[in-house]
């Protein structure tokens, strides 16, 4: 697994560490496209949504994209992953940041990234580096 550039794997993932993270990956755009849900923020590349949050939030969650067998298994070991909420329980997990190592986080978003950077054209995949 390849790193997002500027990450340096440790530290705690406050909403600003999230934000940064997540805009880290190539081609990584940041919108707030609800208006009947303005602190919502998704995290898009290709205008893909990949990530959702609300960094105002307290305890601070975001939601993720995910292999379905593995969002099972996720939810099974760690009590802070539970099924998407609003969202397609069966690709979409939600995470209690704060309740999770960092870097297990940061894998998360990562893997939700590639997820969505797996279904776009080759030809984009290749632009952003993922082949």
């Amino acid at each position: 697994m390849s790193r997002a550039p500027g990450d340096a794997g440790g530290g705690a993932l406050t909403a600003r560490a999230l934000r940064a993270f997540c805009l880290g990956f190539a081609g990584a755009a940041e919108e707030r496209p609800f208006p009947r849900a303005p602190d919502l923020v998704v995290f898009k590349v290709e205008g893909k949504i990949f990530a959702f949050c609300v960094p105002e939030q307290e305890p601070l969650t975001v939601s993720l994209k995910c292999d379905p067998e593995e969002a099972l298994r996720l939810r099974e070991v760690y009590p802070a992953i539970a099924p998407g909420r609003h969202l397609n329980k069966r690709h979409w997990n939600t995470v209690m940041v704060g309740a999770l190592p960092p870097r297990l986080v940061r894998e998360l978003v990562e893997d939700s990234y590639d997820l969505v950077v797996a279904g776009l054209p080759r030809a984009t995949r290749l632009r952003l580096d993922r082949p």
